[in-house]
């Protein structure tokens, strides 16, 4: 399943005005965009050495948990880009990682109105969770192999 299809089963599932999907490069400690549904905005391949609290990234990509804020003040308290968040309407947030038996391969990261979001989606986009695994183990593969070529 690509990850179209996967943000096509988590707006049927969950819901989101926004979602980005990242490949984790613990490498360099970055988050690699790999799928965006506002290009625009959030373009795809752009990365970010985690422009949020450090709290998040221990809890989502160190710990394997998902992070859920249900207002705009848990977005504002985590991410430093909440105006940009805020202008696209969006002011609740589930964050949850992709695992697989290697370790954590990355994080979707689903949007929505302030309060759109309860415990019991959290609990739905962790299941769903799975479906990108092949394709962030991919891209993340593909982004190894191109960073251990050897310079001419």
């Amino acid at each position: 399943m690509n990850l179209s299809e996967v943000e096509d089963r988590v707006r049927e599932d969950v819901g989101a005005r926004l979602f980005t999907a990242l490949a984790w490069l613990p490498g360099r400690r970055v988050l690699h965009r790999a799928h965006s549904s506002h290009p625009e905005q959030y373009p795809v391949g752009g990365e970010k050495s985690v422009e949020v609290a450090a709290g998040w990234l221990d809890r989502c990509i160190t710990a394997q948990l998902p992070y859920f804020g249900p207002d705009e003040a848990s977005v504002r308290e985590v991410f430093a880009d909440h105006r940009l968040i805020a202008e696209l309407g969006c002011g609740s947030v589930i964050n949850v990682p992709v695992v697989d038996r290697t370790g954590t391969l990355g994080v979707l990261n689903l949007l929505d109105a302030p309060g759109a979001y309860r415990e019991s989606q959290v609990r739905r986009a962790e299941e769903l969770a799975v479906l990108a695994v092949p394709a962030l183990r991919e891209l993340v593969q593909r982004i190894d192999d191109i960073e251990e070529e050897p310079t001419p």
